[in-house]
């Protein structure tokens, strides 16, 4: 009898305040959505760091004297760097490109740009060790201990460049947390007036529920049922619209820096992952709302 009764009272006030409802229930869509959209970003961005951290490679680039006399690396200088790079322990696999092996490598690589190809010559480009971490995020230590020494013209690792990329993505994810914050704090407002609307249209049957003796927390309980169905109906909504965004917009966008293996893949079970998410927020947030907001400007 209790629990039909208290649903009942859920589907009544759904009904009666429709329009607010449906505006309820949009807001928290739209806002969950953003927040599913954000930690999407997150995850892309930890994926794409595994890309890159695994692909990460330290160049250590020899003088040209050293370039120019020992294309085979046996000479001491160019045999000693080897050696203290194979015996380094943070070095996983050192591999050594002569000049020779350099200009194969960059006719290979500007190979849609003849004109500088052409223009290039096997003399300008320097033999270079190409040195493998075990730890890809300690590439700035090899060019701290390498810089200056004796036969190394330079140490280039890819340090300024990933940090840019991380920078412009994390800054991304930045826009779309603070833009679901706004949706969020917009969506509570919501639900507390829809809430205080529909408690001020029941006001006379909750009173006589309360000279009857029914409890206060049994006359607000349909109220807060009320807030976490509108809730669960937004994250929803915006579970299937992540999914929308991802088959429709997100899979186009990204299918070329994908395919060229810039990015990494965004799969359909990272979205699902992160809007299993977006059900317990919404109905928690709805909630909390809901609870303080009969606690605070309701009196049932």
């Amino acid at each position: 009898m209790r629990a039909s009764f208290v649903f009942s009272e859920v589907i009544t006030g759904l009904r009666r305040n429709i329009t607010m409802t449906i505006a309820m229930i949009l807001t928290t869509a739209i806002s969950l959505g953003l927040l599913g959209g954000g930690l999407l970003i997150v995850r892309l961005i930890d994926n794409t760091e595994k890309l890159y951290y695994d692909k990460v490679e330290v160049s250590v680039f020899l003088t040209n004297d050293v370039s120019a006399s020992d294309g085979q690396c046996q000479q001491q200088i160019c045999s000693g760097l080897r050696q203290s790079l194979d015996n380094n322990a943070i070095v996983e696999d050192v591999v050594y490109q002569n000049r020779d092996e350099a200009y194969t490598r960059f006719k290979e690589i500007f190979s849609a740009q003849p004109e500088l190809v052409k223009l290039t010559r096997p003399e300008s480009l320097p033999a270079s060790f190409r040195v493998k971490l075990k730890d890809p995020q300690r590439f700035d230590a090899i060019s701290k201990e390498y810089t200056g020494k004796v036969g190394v013209l330079r140490v280039v690792d890819q340090d300024v460049l990933l940090n840019q990329l991380f920078e412009f993505f994390g800054s991304f994810r930045n826009a779309t947390f603070a833009v679901a914050l706004v949706q969020a704090l917009a969506a509570l407002l919501l639900i507390s007036n829809t809430i205080q609307v529909s408690a001020f249209t029941r006001r006379t049957e909750v009173g006589i529920m309360r000279l009857v003796g029914a409890t206060r927390w049994y006359t607000q309980l349909p109220f807060l049922i009320e807030a976490v169905v509108a809730g669960l109906t937004g994250a929803i909504l915006a579970l299937a619209g992540l999914f929308f965004a991802k088959g429709t917009f997100v899979d186009d966008v990204l299918k070329a820096p994908i395919e060229a293996n810039i990015i990494a893949p965004l799969g359909y079970a990272d979205v699902f992952q992160v809007s299993l998410l977006l059900f317990p927020i919404g109905a928690v947030i709805s909630a909390i709302t809901g609870y303080v907001t009969l606690r605070l400007y309701v009196r049932l």
